[in-house]
């Protein structure tokens, strides 16, 4: 365990160095990609989500690929498309941006609805389905996904299907004004982040994520807690639709991790309470139509009410 300890010290010395002011935005994008998940930010543009995006890539080595989301994009802008050779006399497929170890989606709900659902596929399944051929994607695979407030002029919300697709939904908000200042003077990091050197390999990156996968202990307490968790959502007059079986094993593997990244090889229930207003609040549907901040309160009341295991 040591060893792979050892590796998680090195990502976040990475980003200690590259993105200071993002640390609480960083440990859950780290979390989700290590649980094998995708991310969802919600937030104003120019904020830095593109250079999180970038920064992860960057430290492990990793390929990364930029999708605009307009809403004349095409699902074949995304997952390619086969183009006749004329000196070959047949068809080649050309592989889309999905084709990437590390995707940003931004901006995905400027995208219609079948646009959208190009993404259902890749994201569920790490495949791409083209003219009835099916294409692996690179191996790991994350996307992370960018949304403007559905305030905003010109958005299309994302379906639950879509939305139960991402493991986590977050907002990384404005820096601190010492920050700002800081960002002002020296301007981005981005250039730095390009020129830096990786500080783990793809490879060890992949045995991370399967070391954490099969080594993380959880109890049947904890099991226990996250089915007490699902059917509140299922029982409670609060929602319409609660969490999918799909939504809890997800934020199992999330609570692995984030047990993992606190130096332990198993599971407490703070691994998965701590976390519910990010892997839970977006994957449930509520009865009442209630700004962002009140479905919080509400989940964190509801689940306030179940007995922690001891």
């Amino acid at each position: 365990m040591k060893n792979y300890r050892k590796d998680i010290d090195k990502l976040f010395e990475y980003y200690d160095k590259y993105l200071q002011g993002k640390d609480k935005a960083l440990r859950l994008a780290l979390i989700t990609f290590l649980s094998r998940g995708h991310l969802l930010i919600e937030d104003v543009p120019g904020l830095g989500k593109t250079t999180l995006a970038l920064a992860i890539s960057k430290s492990m080595g990793l390929s990364f690929g930029r999708i605009q989301c307009t809403n004349d994009l095409l699902p074949t802008d995304i997952t390619g498309l086969s183009i006749f050779n004329k000196d070959k006399r047949s068809f080649e497929f050309r592989k889309g941006p999905i084709f990437n170890n590390i995707v940003l989606v931004d901006e995905i709900n400027r995208a219609t609805p079948k646009t959208q659902s190009a993404l259902l596929e890749s994201m569920g399944e790490k495949q791409v389905t083209v003219e009835g051929e099916t294409y692996n994607l690179p191996k790991p695979f994350f996307v992370i996904a960018t949304q403007n407030p559905s305030e905003q002029h010109g958005t299309f919300s994302l379906p639950e299907s879509q939305l139960d697709r991402f493991l986590m939904k977050i907002s990384i908000g404005y820096p601190s004004r010492k920050r700002e200042l800081e960002i002002l003077k020296g301007g981005s990091s981005r250039g730095e982040i390009n020129k830096s050197e990786p500080v783990l390999s793809s490879e060890s990156v992949l045995n991370l994520i399967n070391f954490i996968k099969n080594n993380v202990k959880v109890d049947d307490k904890i099991y226990e807690y996250l089915l007490e968790i699902a059917n509140i959502t299922r029982e409670s007059d609060e929602f319409l639709i609660g969490l999918s079986t799909r939504a809890m094993l997800s934020i199992l593997n999330a609570a692995k991790v984030s047990a993992f990244v606190d130096n332990r090889d198993y599971v407490i229930p703070e691994d998965i309470s701590d976390y519910c207003r990010y892997t839970v609040s977006h994957r449930v549907l509520f009865r009442k139509q209630l700004p962002g901040d009140e479905k919080t309160d509400m989940l964190k009341s509801l689940l306030d009410s179940i007995r922690l295991p001891v």
